[in-house]
């Protein structure tokens, strides 16, 4: 078979979407407008479809601290912090993580993936069990396929299912890594971490967090599922992203156990990988200090989250099981989700499109992600414009 052969699924799957009025999977966003809109094919649009939680992607000050960092350091690091020297500014932001979420120790990777990527490879390895939720992201999968260790998935949210694997480890479950999400990214569903942590202490297993979408969303301070939950002290590690409620690019992973600071030196993923720019560094800061600043923009997410998850439920639509700033409409098939994409994309509103094998059950989903930034006449024209396609009696999938 030639190199290429392997392809060949990917091109019928595109020409199947093209067949139903889907050109491309890629939208070109033609000009930002602001953290919520854009002009997309020409046409101003809603942008109800990306992770910019908190809205801070055009903040003043977090442009002034890139623009700063720009001038004073450069536009790049030119390689790792292992082989080209470490910048202050990645220190200083170890430091701030550290702090915010009251953990001793803090590393930064250039992104989210990597972090998740790094941190299971060089945790477990060969003859390591790491026991993982189903619904983990393809980032978790990867960093478990890398470190070969043996990969158990239990069943989503479900500790039960969790105890009976560990269980039937026997003495490798105290080893054992437990690998779970703050909030999923599919369906906006939290883990029952309460539930979770009692498990793994049962068989005195180590568990890590994957808080990627749950920065800046859950807890009384923005910490996360763990903060919320009250369990922070339970957790090993947490692992999370700056690309989503920071709205910038890049990774971290924090934990009270001193040896994260020897992870570091074994991390390939992290050794060989470049390290975040200065100005990526600087707005992230900037962010992270405004996210503890401003608990207004939690509140606000919030509100908007309520508000259109209220809006498509009156309407009878099939949601995610709980009201959560990811709000996912269920479809039948994917030829109907396709079809919803692109109306609604041509009435000015852009939501995440996702079907199998990237949804959860095999199903084929809407998604739409909230932001503080959205004002309610937005939130209100979102709602409206499912309300409206449906009522055209075209567009069937969504059905309570």
């Amino acid at each position: 078979m030639a190199i290429f052969d392997k392809f060949q699924q990917l091109v019928a799957t595109r020409q199947n979407l093209a067949a139903h009025g889907l050109a491309a999977v890629n939208v070109v966003m033609e000009k930002l407008l602001s953290p919520t809109e854009a002009i997309v094919n020409g046409r101003r649009t809603i942008l109800a479809g990306t992770n910019n939680y908190l809205g801070l992607t055009f903040d003043p000050e977090c442009i002034d601290a890139a623009c700063r960092a720009l001038h004073e350091s450069g536009t790049g690091t030119t390689g790792s912090r292992a082989a080209n020297g470490t910048y202050s500014g990645h220190v200083a932001l170890e430091q701030e993580l550290a702090d915010f979420f009251d953990c001793r120790h803090a590393i930064v990777f250039s992104t989210g993936y990597v972090a998740n990527l790094g941190m299971i490879a060089t945790l477990v390895g060969p003859g390591d069990a790491v026991v993982i939720d189903a619904d983990c992201h393809a980032s978790i999968y990867d960093g478990c396929t890398l470190s070969r260790a043996d990969i158990i998935r239990f069943r989503h949210n479900d500790p039960d299912d969790l105890d009976k694997r560990l269980r039937r480890l026997g003495d490798r479950a105290a080893n054992a890594l437990v690998i779970v999400e703050g909030l999923y990214s599919m369906l906006g569903d939290r883990a029952p971490l309460a539930a979770i942590t009692a498990v793994k202490a049962r068989y005195g297993a180590y568990l890590l967090v994957d808080e990627a979408h749950s920065l800046g969303v859950l807890g009384d301070h923005g910490r996360g599922l763990a903060e919320e939950t009250g369990v922070a002290d339970q957790v090993d590690f947490i692992v999370g992203t700056f690309s989503k409620s920071l709205g910038a690019i890049g990774g971290y992973c924090v934990s009270n156990h001193p040896e994260l600071d020897l992870i570091r030196f074994a991390n390939r993923p992290y050794v060989f990988t470049a390290s975040p720019s200065p100005s990526v560094i600087a707005s992230t800061r900037q962010a992270l200090a405004n996210l503890r600043a401003r608990p207004e923009l939690r509140e606000r997410l919030w509100e908007n989250a309520r508000r259109l998850y209220q809006r498509l439920q009156d309407l009878g639509l099939r949601l995610g099981p709980e009201v959560s700033p990811i709000i996912a409409i269920r479809m039948d098939s994917p030829e109907a989700v396709v079809r919803w994409w692109c109306a609604l994309l041509a009435r000015g509103v852009y939501v995440n499109l996702v079907l199998p094998p990237a949804t959860p059950d095999g199903g084929a989903l809407l998604r739409c992600s909230m932001s503080a930034g959205h004002t309610l006449v937005q939130v209100d024209q979102i709602a409206e414009s499912f309300a409206a396609l449906q009522a055209t009696g075209d567009f069937p999938g969504p059905a309570a």
